[in-house]
């Protein structure tokens, strides 16, 4: 065969194609676009081809670990360090496995070991290092600048070093030094967009999303085809929707789904692994109709992560409220996922389905661990409060008093007056259904006492969670709570009193709830529907007590004050006739 006929033919097979995107350079330039899955396969060629080469483990190492498969990452970094010892980045690489498990001092020894015996020009593992502090779980951005500047030292001209420092000092809140770095590594390579891309996100920090959108979005009409600037429109966009109006919210939401579908179209990975990762995005962004399709293709995926309990676990609970099978999948994510591997809305969920399902002790710590490893992007304590809120609407009280249980506990949160109140309406309603007579009973002191026992302590517990809400000093809680807590937390009393079985031995446990209430509502100069009704059962309660007690004059005084809002109350009318 000649050798055009043998060119010609190479061509026509796809080989010289194949064999062109072989190289290590080309598996760097698919990590740098993010095309993940094709730089996978190139380095899995690399690997069984150059054996000996320990660079090509090192980044397909990266690749597993971006997939977050930590133990595959070790693996295949062990099989560099075993073909080739003297490749450092394998050691490099191991010691990023003990960022990404928790084990820093372990991390340290390694990388320590990594950097011993570097060469005089030879930066490559200080650059790695400083990124992996970075990008650690517990980012140690004071130790990324320092194996950063050692690897800038020993190569000036590489922008990617100014990029990863730029990233570093962003993330210790320093924007000034971020700006320089960034500016000076797009000068240093006008084609790099990762620095362009940095100056922009500079601003997400300081919750200036408008700017960050509008900046890249100008970038994604000069450089239409670069993937991860549409991974960073996704990721503003989600944030972005968490400061947004409620009526904005879903809009906005929508908008980081549609830029992560773009994100996946441009990288071209179909794989499972790009597939978890968008789930992870939904997770995040709170998108549960979109992940449930992503999770049923998920769950029937060959070798599909166990994260996929993750994503069932959330379906189960907010989709098919299936509270049973989203504690199963959430109790099944943690046996098989490693502990630092979760997120901490793992626990958020974990806690709340276990809730629903029965166990209250073991929810109750899960969403207490909830709170305490939320990050600053995090809002759990909302999305505990709404989930409550969302019950309670749904008319699933007894779900929504053990949700709001966990809020009202803690006082730093915002919304501990809002758990309280709500909490406290709740066991009234509660213990008011248990100790109402029922159709045709015959009442009785008995009776009452025998039902009171039952109530008591969820009226105890509606008294002392509206008592926290009455006796608040913030303005915007009164504002939005005294009157109604007044009320209800009156009622409340009042059911303890046993008024309706034994109104001879009354003791007015009530009284201080309802004449404040009756003062608030006067100093406001209120009068509505609803005050007007608060102020006519607040005067007939107060009656009946100093009529059972014998003031039949102060009596009275209270029924009369009834008439005047409400004139056509016949328990009031009686009373004034008969006295």
């Amino acid at each position: 065969m000649t050798n055009s006929k043998l060119f010609l033919s190479l061509l026509l097979a796809g080989t010289i194609g194949s064999v062109s995107a072989q190289s290590l350079k080309d598996a760097k330039a698919a990590l740098t676009a993010e095309q993940y899955d094709k730089a996978k396969g190139i380095l899995k060629n690399l690997v069984e081809k150059k054996a000996k080469d320990g660079e090509n483990y090192f980044y397909l190492g990266r690749v597993h670990l971006i997939n977050d498969k930590v133990d595959s990452a070790a693996i295949v970094f062990n099989q560099g360090l075993t073909n080739a010892p003297k490749e450092q980045l394998n050691n490099v690489g191991l010691g990023i496995v003990d960022l990404m498990s928790g084990n820093q001092s372990a991390a340290e020894t390694k990388f320590a070991t990594a950097v011993s015996g570097l060469g005089k020009k030879d930066y490559l593992p200080l650059l790695y290092i400083g990124e992996a502090y970075i990008d650690a779980p517990k980012p140690d951005y004071t130790k990324a600048i320092e194996y950063l500047t050692q690897a800038k030292a020993k190569n000036a001209k590489d922008a990617t070093i100014l990029v990863a420092l730029g990233d570093a000092y962003a993330g210790l809140g320093e924007s000034s030094q971020a700006y320089v770095n960034y500016r000076d590594a797009e000068y240093m390579d006008p084609a790099l967009l990762a620095p362009k891309i940095g100056q922009a996100v500079i601003s997400r920090r300081a919750q200036a999303y408008d700017v960050v959108l509008e900046q890249l979005t100008a970038l994604t009409q000069e450089h239409a085809d670069y993937a991860p600037l549409y991974r960073e429109l996704a990721e503003t966009y989600y944030l972005s929707s968490l400061k947004a109006p409620e009526d904005q919210y879903r809009e906005i939401n929508q908008k980081g789904v549609e830029n992560y579908k773009k994100y996946l179209e441009l990288t071209g990975d179909n794989s499972v692994e790009a597939k978890t990762r968008y789930a992870d995005f939904l997770v995040y962004s709170g998108n549960y109709a979109e992940l449930k399709t992503v999770a049923e293709e998920l769950a029937n995926a060959p070798g599909v992560d166990a994260k996929v309990y993750r994503y069932l676990g959330y379906i189960a609970y907010n989709q098919d409220k299936d509270y049973a099978k989203a504690a199963e999948y959430m109790n099944t994510l943690f046996s098989k996922v490693q502990p630092e591997r979760l997120i901490p809305r793992d626990y958020l969920y974990a806690g709340l389905a276990n809730l629903s399902a029965g166990d209250e002790a073991k929810a109750g710590e899960l969403l207490k661990q909830a709170v305490e490893k939320q990050t600053e992007d995090d809002n759990l304590e909302t999305e505990i409060a709404e989930s409550a809120f969302a019950k309670y609407q749904d008319g699933d009280v007894d779900n929504a008093i053990k949700i709001f249980r966990v809020v009202a506990v803690d006082t730093a949160s915002d919304y501990y007056y809002d758990a309280n109140y709500y909490l406290g309406v709740g066991q009234y309603q509660k213990g008011s259904r248990i100790i109402s007579p029922a159709e045709g009973e015959e009442v009785t002191p008995e009776l009452g006492q025998t039902k009171l026992a039952e109530a008591k302590p969820l009226l105890d517990e509606a008294v002392k969670a509206l008592g926290l809400v009455t006796a608040a000093t913030k303005q915007d809680v009164k504002d939005k709570y005294l009157v109604n807590g007044l009320y209800f937390k009156g009622l409340s009393e009042l059911a303890l009193d046993n008024v309706v079985y034994d109104p001879e031995n009354v003791k007015g446990l009530y009284l201080d709830s309802f004449n404040q209430l009756l003062e608030v509502i006067k100093a406001s100069g209120k009068s509505d529907e609803t005050t007007n009704s608060y102020i006519a059962d607040a005067n007939n309660y107060i009656g009946y007590y100093y009529y059972f007690k014998g003031d039949n004059a102060k009596a009275k005084t209270y029924f009369q004050e009834t008439l005047k809002v409400r004139p056509d109350d016949e328990i009031a009318t009686q009373f004034v006739d008969q006295l």
